[in-house]
């Protein structure tokens, strides 16, 4: 081929020059980005849990979002995950547990299901999960029809457990072997992701003692750090904690987090620099904290995304090809159907119509059981405490306790601060209905009746003050039934704060044993109440949803306060 003049004369004038031509630098590789998608306190809420999320509007203004709904979740997850080439989806405990009806009916096994559709891999175990027992914690996983608790398994259909895994590196059974795997490796080729997965070291003080009877719960910190060096062994390139422990935020703009409170602080201040990303829960609290950590180096980034599948953490880690973390994001993503109300700049998600059909399939189930009408109360009865820290709920609930366990010789009766869930509104004519009762009660705990003695009494009432940790904080309350009173002075050393104790308008006598009804989660020591494992004669009187309905069921009247006075200015 001939070049034309020019141009060879062009050629030779370049291969003379004195200066070469550039070189082209190579064009490194982009960064490895790996997806994990992460929830918390989803507590079996199948339906929309009928609660909003404050939202940006996008012209400035905050607006309220109604969120959730495991269908929409798992559309949710489904359309977040679209052309991620590397993902995983997580929870931080508390999954199941204090569930609304359609899914505590049937032990939480239509929940394990639902997990599955939404893409779940692992879930760190939380407090509520053992609500019912290790026993029942570990049918969860495994599968089967085996009875733990006094409600029914496999009512609607075989149960095969969790396709995904429990983690527990912080519970150990009486071998010392951890109840379920502490740690995992998800391997996404080119790079490895860690897993450490825990409850609070708290959990046995949060639910009945002997359904944990035998297994300990260790240290968060200590736990998480000594797992580092065996994840890091095994080829983890980034390791991530979830943990079911959470903080505060009264604003969750400010990705410093200056105001996060709470208990997952001190945990945070002892974790190993190795570990890249904390997904946390608990509190039912939502955030998204980049925090500076007291050595220095890269900020670790805690998340939580809030409570019963209302939003999901969209986390994305940064790698260089070597392995090497190189960034850490995340996004609270408001899980929103796309049916409702159009909010700019928001996204929305179609359900997931396997997931819908399963939860129908179910919330079907139990509505004809849910509708029931069981009695009537004379008006509503709330869980807003009074000055004295009682509440009419658990006034309530104390009542029926004592109605329930008069035939075993019950003369008082205790109900525990938090042990109900809601309050009561009564329906047309003062209308009642089981689904009311339900969530107001969902833990499935029997009536003991126990014997203590008026000086054990004495001392059981000390221990609301001086219960678990909140030794420096307001009472753990235990309210009373009808009949009985008891008045406390804050500004009283510890263990003479109880100043006054009438059964029926009389003292309580030291030395009288005294027949007394609670729940079968306080009668094992539960909420740190360690008297009441001193109790003798034992006896059951029925479960406390039958209690609750046998007081309703003639009718009742919404019960007087003033069971418990507070002397004093503290």
């Amino acid at each position: 081929m001939k070049f034309p003049l020019f141009c060879t004369a062009a050629l030779l004038a370049l291969a003379g020059c004195a200066t070469p031509l550039a070189r082209l630098e190579p064009v490194p590789p982009p960064p490895i980005e790996v997806q994990i998608l992460a929830i918390n306190d989803f507590h079996g809420n199948l339906e929309a849990p009928g609660i909003s999320v404050e939202a940006d509007a996008g012209d400035g203004t905050r607006v309220q979002v109604p969120a959730g709904g495991v269908a929409v979740l798992a559309g949710a997850a489904a359309a977040l995950r679209a052309g991620a080439r590397y993902s995983m989806t997580v929870s931080a405990g508390d999954m199941i547990g204090a569930s609304p009806l359609s899914s505590a009916l049937f032990l939480d096994e239509p929940t394990v299901q639902a997990m599955e559709l939404v893409g779940v891999e692992y879930n760190a175990v939380g407090n509520h999960e053992f609500d019912k027992g290790a026993d029942e914690l570990v049918r969860m996983q495994q599968g089967g029809c085996t009875v733990h608790t006094p409600r029914q398994p496999c009512r609607l259909e075989p149960f095969d457990g969790a396709a995904f895994a429990f983690l527990a590196a912080n519970v150990q059974t009486e071998s010392g072997e951890t109840l379920f795997p502490g740690w995992a490796i998800k391997d996404f080729g080119p790079v490895q992701v860690g897993l450490i997965g825990m409850t609070l070291k708290d959990t046995a003080t949060l639910v009945t003692p002997g359904g944990v009877e035998g297994l300990t719960f260790g240290d968060e910190a200590a736990t998480a750090n000594a797992l580092v060096p065996r994840l890091k062994a095994a080829g983890a390139d980034a390791v991530v904690l979830l943990i079911h422990q959470g903080g505060r935020m009264e604003t969750d703009s400010d990705p410093s987090c200056p105001g996060l409170t709470g208990d997952i602080l001190p945990i945070l201040d002892k974790l190993d620099p190795e570990i890249d990303l904390v997904v946390s829960g608990h509190t039912h609290q939502a955030y998204v904290c980049k925090l500076a950590r007291k050595g220095g180096g890269p900020p670790l980034l805690l998340t939580s995304a809030g409570r019963y599948g209302t939003r999901i953490s969209d986390i994305r880690l940064a790698f260089q090809p070597d392995g090497t973390l190189i960034a850490a994001d995340a996004d609270n993503v408001i899980v929103r159907e796309a049916s409702s109300a159009v909010v700019p700049l928001l996204p929305a998600f179609a359900p997931d119509a396997a997931t819908a059909a399963l939860v129908q399939r179910y919330v079907s189930a139990s509505r004809t059981e849910a509708a029931r009408v069981v009695g009537t109360l004379s008006g509503p009865v709330t869980r807003q405490p009074n000055a004295a820290g009682e509440d009419l709920a658990g006034l309530l609930i104390a009542d029926a306790h004592l109605a329930a366990g008069r035939a075993k010789g019950a003369e008082i009766a205790f109900f525990n601060q938090g042990g109900a869930r809601t309050g009561l509104t009564p329906g047309e004519n003062g209308a009642i209905t089981y689904g009311q009762i339900f969530a107001m009660q969902p833990f499935g705990n029997t009536v003991t009746v126990l014997t203590l003695t008026g000086a054990q009494l004495k001392a059981l009432l000390e221990q609301q003050f001086a219960s678990g940790s909140n030794t420096t904080q307001e009472p753990t309350m235990l309210f009373p039934s009808e009949g009985f009173s008891f008045a406390y002075d804050l500004s009283r050393p510890a263990g003479e704060r109880v100043v006054e104790m009438r059964l029926n308008g009389g003292p309580v006598t030291p030395g009288r044993r005294y027949r007394i009804a609670v729940n079968s989660f306080l009668a094992s020591g539960g909420d740190n109440f360690t008297v009441l494992k001193q109790a003798t004669d034992r006896v059951d009187a029925g479960l406390d949803l039958e209690a609750l309905e046998g007081l309703l069921k003639p009718g009742a009247a919404v019960p007087q306060p003033g069971r418990i006075r507070r002397l004093g200015n503290n």
